[in-house]
């Protein structure tokens, strides 16, 4: 008996949430300058529609939070955004994905350069198993960004600086960077992807992994690279996205319900999904 009046009230919860999304995204899904644009984007894995319709400006020289519960898909947009799903068998996107007018999932597009152009911060660091220097260094020297030694030196130290890890490692670059503290190794991975001098960041839960000090490093860090680049955050912490962004979206089972100006957001939502996210009743 309990069981069944238990299922009943979830389904009535999801049909509760069914009803209430809105046909098409409120606010403002257009940005004045915008460096990547999606237009009715939609994400299979198998049979499972993960994201429904999506279309979304991503503004130049803006850091955009993508904020919502757990399984709302906004992971996985963000991961569309430079083709990292095409590492999964079953997940098929369609839509248009616009960069520079070019669709990205056009067939002529070199994958590899586009994430080269479009960098990845994971939620969890990554370091690859090299030294603190050839973490940076990697990329620039596939891409072949650097002629001399003095010039990929120079390429790394830039990179350290800007990820503001210069000065913790300078007398130690030929050390492993898996010996680095958490907090570090998130900033040499953050160094690593602006090596190759990125257009866009996307940056997944970036400080899901880290403490309080390290985590407020990282939001420091981002709204110094905010001045050259465009940053994409996904992030389950409310005040993370208040604290960083310039514009959040909010995202609920697959579909984008609400996007805008953080602060209209946060303080005057345009819909009751994101009013109730926002102030803790779900998530």
């Amino acid at each position: 008996m309990q069981l069944e009046e238990s299922s009943r009230m979830v389904q009535t919860t999801s049909t509760l949430e069914a009803r209430t999304i809105p046909d098409s995204t409120l606010g403002q899904i257009h940005a004045d300058n915008p460096r990547m644009k999606a237009r009715n984007v939609d994400v299979f894995y198998a049979d499972k529609h993960a994201i429904d319709n999506i279309s979304l400006d991503i503004g130049s020289g803006q850091v955009i939070s993508f904020i919502g519960p757990s399984g709302c898909g906004k992971s996985t947009f963000l991961r569309c955004l430079n083709r990292m799903n095409d590492t999964i068998d079953s997940c098929r996107v369609s839509g248009e994905i616009m960069i520079d007018d070019q669709n990205i999932y056009d067939s002529s597009i070199d994958v590899v350069l586009l994430r080269a152009r479009v960098g990845m911060v994971f939620q969890k660091p990554n370091p690859f198993p090299k030294s603190i220097f050839d973490n940076v260094a990697y990329g620039p020297r596939i891409h072949g960004l650097a002629t001399s030694k003095v010039e990929l030196d120079h390429i790394v130290e830039t990179s350290l600086q800007r990820a503001g890890l210069w000065e913790e490692v300078r007398d130690r670059l030929d050390q492993p960077g898996t010996g680095l503290s958490g907090g570090q190794q998130q900033r040499l991975c953050i160094a690593r992807a602006i090596a190759v001098s990125p257009e866009v960041i996307l940056m997944d839960e970036p400080c899901s992994a880290l403490d309080p000090i390290a985590t407020a490093k990282i939001e420091e860090l981002i709204s110094e690279l905010r001045e050259q680049y465009t940053i994409v955050i996904v992030t389950h912490s409310m005040q993370q996205a208040a604290r960083v962004s310039d514009r959040t979206a909010y995202f609920h089972l697959g579909k984008l319900i609400e996007v805008g100006d953080t602060k209209q957001v946060f303080t005057n939502p345009l819909h009751a999904l994101t009013q109730d996210y926002i102030t803790g009743r779900f998530g």
